[in-house]
């Protein structure tokens, strides 16, 4: 890890979810589109610190997540700078990097994260799976905690709509607020109104019972073919359901 973080200048929010697959680049990409839309003159900075199965391409390694959000952010700088630590295997990144016996350069994603920072006037980082997904083989317990705990943001999660969330969503708040982390709010993924799934129903307000924190917004399932975002497609019901919240309040650090 780093042994001095650094020390960003603009507001922002970092991105963690319940696991794996839960749609955390979808929801990250619709934040970066509602934030230009809340404010058309706010350069929208994205980073993704950490990527696995990535394509090779004639460049070397390329995330199609980090691709997407810098398409929805608009966010000009190169994908090597937003999405700075990239592996092909689809593993976690300690597990990844040991494979091909690759050393997380902590420095080099400090350098990265201060150019993001540089260039914009709000700052979006999405993390990796969920916060205890491994970083660097040589610091196995170095997981998605520690860098969030570092740079310090308000933390958003992205959570599933159906049966088992509640087990999910509320260790994850739990293990962010004993780091000292403020959890911005949660925003529930892939809700189904007609769902077989009795705990729909139920589920966002047994999450605010249990977490403590708010359900910023419920975000509807919809198609697979009107969610690509890696090919610049994004249902208009998840923009509208993602523009409802204020995220500029967001991404403020709490009045002291």
């Amino acid at each position: 890890m780093w042994q001095s973080p650094p020390s960003l200048r603009c507001p922002g929010l970092f991105i963690t979810a319940t696991d794996t697959g839960v749609g955390k680049t979808v929801i990250t990409c619709a934040i970066a589109a509602a934030l230009r839309s809340q404010n058309p003159q706010q350069r929208v900075g994205v980073c993704k610190p950490f990527a696995s199965g990535c394509r090779h391409e004639r460049e070397g390694l390329v995330s199609q997540d980090a691709e997407a959000l810098a398409h929805f952010a608009d966010c000009r700088l190169p994908l090597d700078v937003i999405n700075p630590i990239r592996f092909a295997a689809p593993l976690a990144p300690a597990a990844a990097a040991q494979r091909v016996e690759q050393t997380i350069d902590w420095d080099h994603l400090a350098h990265c994260l201060a150019r993001i920072d540089q260039s914009s006037d709000c700052l979006l980082i999405e993390g990796v799976g969920g916060l205890m997904v491994p970083l660097d083989p040589k610091h196995p317990r170095c997981t998605v905690l520690d860098p969030a705990r570092a740079l310090d943001y308000p933390v958003l999660i992205v959570t599933r709509s159906g049966l088992g969330t509640l087990n999910h969503t509320t260790m994850t708040a739990r293990l962010l607020k004993s780091a000292g982390l403020r959890v911005a709010g949660i925003v529930m993924n892939q809700f189904d109104a007609d769902s077989h799934d009795l705990s729909m129903a139920d589920n966002r307000t047994w999450i605010e019972k249990l977490c403590g924190c708010p359900v910023l917004t419920t975000v509807p399932q919809c198609l697979p073919q009107n969610v690509q975002v890696h090919k610049a497609i994004l249902d208009p019901a998840i923009l509208e359901a993602i523009t409802r919240v204020d995220w500029q309040r967001c991404t403020q650090p709490p009045r002291t």
